[in-house]
Order: structure tokens, then sequence, then C-alpha cells
């Protein structure tokens, strides 16, 4: 006779958090899983980090504090000019295509979705570049989407503070001319975007586990980068296909650089190694 052993509440917490989040934990995380919830393991006043997850498992009033869990599992790795070619690719290729598509009657409008924003470091480098592009004799306008599951980062990236490190990748004329500093002591070594460009983004949750998006479907760049490596291959998959049906026809996904084999869609045509275009 075999005896079924009831799977660990860790191993349920893992299942729990793919299912929700996409972000796939395996065994080999639980050091890392450990780390990230000691605090709440304290905050609780608990013995251990099992007993903590079987509480999250089995209280039904836990919702809020699973909000926090997820924002604490999930990876925020984000910086200014990350992959700066994609932003090189969005002002001179995809900017002019737009325009030359658009004609010359009303004021073309860009829509951009940094589709897993974080604190908002994708977001306002795509929007320095282009009020750039602006600058240089451009006529057209843009609108800046950021989502994120992470209600923490959200609120981050609305509020657009960064340390003066975070801004080290910042070109010294692009800092001068969107990022303010102030002479109050208690911001010392912070630095916020300019009104300007925080009027042209905003930020919202969005979940890419959900089944639908509320996002306009006539986007003309979607930045979904260095996310999906954390999706198991199905989630990937179905990740893009939704993503496709908010591309406008001739708009681009651009993805990490460890994420071009991931894109596998009728829909889509590599025309970089990292960027595809919508058919």
């Amino acid at each position: 006779m075999t005896l079924l052993v009831p799977p660990s509440y860790g191993d349920r917490f893992r299942d729990l958090i793919g299912s929700l989040t996409g972000i796939s934990l395996p065994a080999s995380k639980v050091q890392m899983i450990d780390q990230r919830l000691r605090r709440r393991v304290m905050a609780f006043g608990l013995r251990d980090t099992e007993t903590y997850l079987r509480m999250l498992l089995e209280d039904r009033d836990m919702t809020d504090e699973l909000r926090i869990v997820i924002d604490l599992i999930t990876t925020n790795t984000t910086s200014f000019f990350r992959e700066p070619s994609h932003f090189d690719f969005l002002v001179d290729e995809i900017l002019p295509a737009i325009l030359r598509r658009r004609g010359t009657g009303l004021t073309p409008r860009l829509k951009l979705w940094s589709a897993a924003s974080s604190e908002g470091a994708e977001a306002f480098t795509a929007a320095m570049v282009l009020a750039e592009a602006q600058r240089a004799g451009r006529r057209f306008d843009y609108a800046i989407l950021g989502t994120d599951i992470s209600y923490r980062m959200l609120e981050r990236a609305t509020a657009a503070v960064y340390d003066s490190d975070q801004l080290a990748t910042v070109p010294a004329h692009l800092l001068r001319r969107y990022v303010m500093t102030s002479a109050d002591p208690a911001l010392a070594g912070k630095a916020r975007m300019v009104p300007e460009l925080r009027r042209r983004v905003r930020f919202r949750y969005l979940n890419l586990m959900d089944d639908a998006y509320p996002v306009d479907r006539d986007v003309d760049v979607i930045l979904l980068r260095n996310v999906l490596i954390y999706f198991a291959a199905e989630d990937k998959d179905r990740v893009i296909a939704r993503m496709v049906t908010h591309l406008a026809p001739g708009g681009h996904l651009l993805v990490g650089h460890s994420e071009s084999m991931a894109v596998r869609h009728p829909g889509l045509r590599q025309v970089r190694p990292t960027i595809f275009r919508k058919e």
C-alpha cells in the first residue's frame, strides 16, 4: 500500500504564488522565500516560516497579508536606460514610422505601455527620450501607462522620487532638464521627475496573469522586459497572446535580451533580436 504524502505548506505556497502571479518558485528558492518573509513572521510573533505559511494559506481573512507577500516575493529590479538600444529604436525607428503612417493631419499620438513598470524607471526613461524628440522638432503627442502587480512599487512610481544613485545612468543633460532637486534637507540625496513628465505617465495595478487587461487596444509600443523569465512556458504564451490583442496594427512588442526565444506568436514578426512587430 502506497501512502500519499500531502504537499507541505511551502509547496502549496509556491503553487499559490504561481497561480496568482505567474512567478515560478522552484524548490531551490526555499531559502529566498524564507529570507523575504522573515519580517512578516516576526511581525506576527510566530516561531517559523512554516507556521506563517499555514496561517496565510488557511485563514480566510489574510487577503491583505497576501498582497503584502506578493510585494515581497516579486523581484523589482529596475534602472533608468536599461537596455538602451530599445530606446534608440523607439526614437529612430518606431516614432518616424508612426509619423509617416499617420500623415500630416491631426497631431499623432503615441501610446506606450510599460507592462512591468516596477517603480517607474522604464516609463520615465521612455518619457525623457520622447520629450527630447519633441524638443528636436518632431510634432506628436504621447502618453505612457505603467502597470505592475506590486502596490508598493506603484506608490513609488507615482511619487516619481528617486535616490541619486538610481539616477546615475541618466545622461547629465537629461538630469538637468527633467529631474528636480529640493533645498529641503530632509530630501537630500533624492530627486523628482519634473511635472512635464509626470503629466504624461500614469501608473495602475495590473496582474499579467489576469484573463483580460483594462488597457487600450491600440497601443503602439509595449515594453514587456525582464518579466517573462520568471514565468512558466505556458504562462509566457498566454501573456504574449493577450499582449498582441492590445497592440495597434504595426505596433511593437519589446522584451528583455534573455527572453526573445520565449516569444512565439503567429501575429508577431521579429525585426530585431528582442523586438517584434504586429503584422
